[in-house]
């Protein structure tokens, strides 16, 4: 069998896929890409957060493409959550960090995002190639040094590389080849039962492309525009109560939308799609989990292959893009010579961890928020309870400390403050103008989550007139000015 060689060889096609070859490509690097269906295809995952659309997407090179696509804007989200009765709205241009044209991002039709972004690797440079699926990997002693795959007809097939990425998401079957174990959460357990309909009602505007979001007993929904027309509707159930959306899928998703008197409202004249690819209803678990390694020498995960955290902050695609890029840094990086592979990619995990770290304690921080407290799917929710939970320990381990009755008992307290403190921010926003909103940005767990995201939208779109990046860890690296490397820190 002949083996082709490639720099870099990816598995999988979706957005953190498409990414890391395309940024790769633009450094001058020979890139595979192997994508076991032929585009387009249907995927879940549909709102963006403005980092991926101004930031990702601009070093992309798509932003006029995603533009001319005509998907609905996001100016923020909409929820009824928490002990409000009524819903509440907030605005990415309120954000210190996320302000003036650029406050924005866009509900997608994924079968149509994905594609632009695999269509643009192709025009960057990389060698795509549908229909193929990758099998194994190989090795070399402790080093992955390329992958096995399928072609079209059935052929089997090996190309060797110096990289080999796993971006093949939560269904990848080479994840384990990095060791280690997939730790899941034991708080962050649910069932999702989702669909399509036509005809479903709008958010008044300028808001009726953002995401509806709505508490209710038996879990939580989402309502999400994807055209005029189209809206992608879904319920969240605990695990435990997984009898709630099994048998007729159709009873069970109407038995849960009348449950829930908004999304009772907002489907009132609506219609669901049972044709084409929007047809289907689906069940997907929603488990979030990270990998005890997310690399190992020749071989990274991204996206989905590492982790994956609730969906309720519609983080997916930003968690996919935002470790694609940090893995092409580091492939960059030492395809060039600049730095050793453990250094590079020590980086890369550090980043990437303390990444989904942040979303999940602003995860834990929204679930806290007093929904009801007679309903057993919010009672089952309140992480902060008990002090010996071993979901605090397993926080305490994420974000890089040691579990112990004195870490766990201080993130305890820590997560309660920063709770409290979020939601006070939404009860003063809640019903008020856009100054009401402050508060909301400056609360520690919003923070968080948006420090990276802004800093690398701001990078794409100031280029080397942003201000010098500090490095996010003690001895740390840096970004270089065009994104596509990291640097040593050098203190002026």
């Amino acid at each position: 069998m002949s083996v082709e060689e490639f720099d870099v060889v990816v598995a999988g096609g979706g957005p953190g896929g498409s990414t890391v070859a395309t940024l790769v490509a633009m450094q001058g690097h020979r890139v595979l890409l192997l994508e076991k269906e032929v585009f387009p295809r249907y995927q879940i995952g549909e709102s963006l957060l403005p980092s991926t659309v101004h930031g990702v997407c601009k070093m992309l090179g798509v932003t006029e493409e995603l533009a001319a696509a005509n998907f609905p804007v996001k100016r923020g989200g909409t929820f009824r959550w928490g002990a409000r009765p009524d819903p509440w709205t907030f605005s990415f241009s309120v954000s210190p960090r996320i302000t003036g044209p650029k406050a924005f991002a866009y509900q997608v039709e994924r079968a149509k995002f994905d594609h632009i972004l695999l269509k643009n690797a192709k025009s960057k440079g990389v060698d795509v190639r549908e229909g193929c699926t990758v099998t194994d990997v190989l090795e070399d002693s402790e080093r992955i040094t390329g992958v096995r795959y399928t072609d079209p007809d059935g052929n089997q097939r090996e190309v060797s590389a110096t990289f080999v990425i796993d971006a093949s998401g939560n269904k990848s079957r080479l994840y384990s080849k990095v060791g280690g174990a997939r730790d899941y959460s034991e708080f962050f357990r649910s069932l999702a039962l989702f669909g399509y309909f036509e005809g479903g009602k709008r958010l008044p505007a300028p808001y009726s492309g953002n995401i509806l979001s709505v508490a209710f007993d038996s879990g939580w929904f989402w309502y999400i525009p994807l055209s005029d027309t189209l809206t992608s509707v879904g319920a969240v159930v605990r695990r435990e109560d997984a009898e709630k959306i099994q048998g007729d899928r159709e009873k069970a998703l109407n038995a849960l939308i009348a449950e829930c008197p908004l999304i009772s409202e907002y489907l009132a004249d609506a219609t669901r799609v049972t044709s084409g690819n929007y047809g289907e209803l689906r069940v997907r678990k929603d488990y979030s989990y990270q990998q005890s390694s997310y690399w190992r020498p020749g071989m990274i995960l991204v996206g989905d292959a590492a982790c994956f955290v609730d969906p309720v902050f519609s983080s997916g695609v930003h968690l996919a893009t935002y470790s694609a890029m940090l893995a092409a840094r580091s492939i960059n990086s030492v395809l060039d010579g600049d730095m050793d592979e453990k250094t590079a990619l020590t980086e890369f995990e550090a980043r990437y961890r303390r990444e989904y770290g942040v979303y999940y304690e602003f995860l834990v921080a929204f679930y806290e928020m007093n929904v009801n407290e007679q309903s057993y799917f919010w009672q089952a929710k309140k992480v902060t309870k008990d002090i010996e939970h071993t979901e605090v320990e397993s926080f305490v381990d994420l974000v890089g400390g040691l579990s112990s009755g004195e870490a766990a008992l201080a993130a305890k307290t820590r997560i309660a403050e920063h709770s409290a403190e979020f939601a006070a921010a939404v009860d003063q926003m809640a019903g008020g103008d856009d100054a009401s909103m402050v508060p909301l940005f400056k609360s520690h767990v919003v923070r968080q989550v948006m420090q990276e995201g802004g800093q690398e939208q701001m990078r794409a779109i100031l280029g080397e007139d942003a201000e010098p990046e500090l490095p996010l860890f003690p001895g740390g690296l840096v970004t270089s000015p065009d994104g596509m490397k990291w640097l040593p820190h050098r203190p002026v």
